[in-house]
């Protein structure tokens, strides 16, 4: 078909080789495709880009999290060497903002090495770009098993959401796999593969087993999430994990694109928007907690920043405020982290903690 993009063009010839794709494998390919996938081909980030997030819309969020870490590391008992580790680092705002707040604490600045695990070439020029000036040792690595070893503080904000998710309908016979295909009109359409998945229900929470048919099921790979788990079971430390998503496991679907800012149908330009769905913290918990760390949460964004002081860091930075639209700048900015409802992440984003036993109770979980 003509006027084709080259990923488009890939995923149609896996498809006419080997038959209907499954969801998950899709998802991957338009997102991290080496050549052509969405994360390895652009800045996402920003208003110019498809979406914003809470890095970008304020330097209060990072500024927090670095007082976090801070917190963190002397529950850790103040290491001498404390990896920093950011999973999907974005532009590198989220950490620049942080070591700016902890400049206060000179020791831990000082026992620090940061690590960011990133996909993108272009996300990691503008990680360096933005981070270069800070005089920290800095590395990059394609996935957390590549960081080295040795107690860490590991943050995920908005990073789960990206990784591939898989889906099963139910149907009369079972739950069966949810594919794509490419449809009668020469367009990606979903469809079933034929048999259902063997056992399938046995893996299932009982409120799952009993939806009604054409029910869909979500679920990832608990790779990541048992890595995570392990690392900290095994070599100390605690990670942040920041997301939208849900508390308890049920049916339903969130799998969705966005391209400049709008809603997309995530069946057309692969490759060319951003697709995403919502993160099961339940499982996330489950999966990492097996591997041996303690789990806290999961909470809302709003409690989260709220019991970190939030609000009385967007007063300071409103009583330096030079103008009036600086000022309402700020609590702009405020209600869109903190806010409930459409607009506001407060309640959809969750804040989840997982530990090395050792940490104790995070701050913002007790």
């Amino acid at each position: 078909m003509a006027g084709l993009s080259p990923l488009e063009t890939e995923i149609r010839r896996r498809i006419s080789a080997a038959g209907p794709m499954p969801v998950g494998e899709y998802m991957g390919l338009c997102l991290g495709h080496p050549e052509f996938g969405y994360y390895i081909t652009r800045d996402p980030l920003g208003r110019r880009g498809d979406f914003i997030t809470a890095p970008e819309i304020s330097q209060m969020f990072g500024e927090l999290i670095g007082l976090w870490m801070a917190t963190v590391w002397t529950q850790m008992g103040s290491p001498e060497r404390i990896r920093v580790v950011e999973l999907g680092p974005g532009r590198g705002t989220l950490m620049n903002d942080a070591l700016r707040a902890v400049q206060m604490i000179p020791a831990f600045r000082e026992a620090l090495v940061v690590h960011l695990v990133e996909i993108s070439p272009a996300l990691e020029n503008a990680q360096e770009r933005t981070l270069e000036h800070l005089g920290v040792p800095m590395s990059w690595h394609p996935t957390l098993e590549d960081v080295p070893k040795g107690p860490a503080i590991i943050i995920a904000n908005e990073f789960f959401d990206a990784l591939p998710i898989n889906h099963a309908v139910k149907t009369a016979r079972g739950w069966h796999e949810r594919q794509i295909e490419i449809g009668p009109e020469g367009k990606f359409a979903f469809t079933l593969a034929p048999d259902p998945i063997a056992h399938f229900d046995m893996l299932l929470p009982a409120g799952v087993r009993a939806a009604p048919e054409q029910s869909i099921f979500e679920w990832r790979d608990d790779k990541v999430a048992m890595n995570l788990g392990k690392r900290l079971a095994d070599q100390g430390g605690a990670a942040l994990v920041i997301d939208y998503g849900h508390a308890d496991q049920g049916v339903g679907e969130t799998l969705q694109a966005v391209g400049n800012h709008a809603y997309a149908d995530p069946l057309t330009t692969p490759g060319e928007v951003d697709i995403t769905a919502h993160v099961d913290f339940r499982a996330l918990s489950l999966a990492v907690e097996a591997m041996g760390a303690e789990g806290f949460g999961p909470i809302d964004q709003s409690t989260f920043l709220g019991r970190l002081g939030i609000e009385t860091r967007a007063a300071a930075l409103k009583k330096k405020a030079t103008s009036r639209s600086a000022s309402a700048d700020v609590d702009a900015a405020l209600a869109r982290l903190i806010g409930h409802g459409r607009t506001g992440m407060g309640e959809l984003f969750k804040v989840a903690c997982f530990a090395n036993a050792s940490v104790g109770v995070p701050p913002g979980f007790a």
